[in-house]
């Protein structure tokens, strides 16, 4: 950047893109946790298991993608399931069998998969 008026012209240009709607902001989004404590506990085959079947299965209104940390170490693998209009699920402990149940419960019939969500106590 060389001049305020560069500055000035990249910020116009930033503002327009500002506001626009992203073509996946009505799709389901998947994200598994890829930091080094999700891939040392199994995070990769999980991930790409879930680009596969969605793929696989051409379901169109899901996008799956990786993060870094969540800040969960000891509930690696972790997958989140963020769906539009509702509040964010949290599946811990993945492996490839738990996520082919999410995939088809949760992801095709809309059955949130109880018995792999994080759960914390109140101490």
């Amino acid at each position: 950047m060389k001049s305020l008026e560069e500055l000035k012209a990249i910020r116009d240009k930033m503002k327009g893109q500002i506001g626009i709607r992203s073509e996946d902001e009505d799709k389901t989004r998947v994200v598994v946790g890829m930091a080094t404590c999700g891939i040392a506990s199994g995070a990769r085959p999980v991930l790409n298991f879930l680009v596969n079947e969605v793929q696989a299965r051409h379901l169109d209104n899901v996008v799956v993608t990786q993060t870094g940390c969540i800040g969960l170490c000891q509930y690696e693998p972790i997958v989140e399931v963020f769906e539009p209009g509702r509040e964010k699920i949290t599946y811990v402990k993945m492996n490839e069998d738990k996520a082919l149940e999410v995939l088809e419960e949760h992801l095709i019939k809309g059955n949130v998969v109880e018995k792999y969500l994080l759960r914390m106590e109140n101490k």
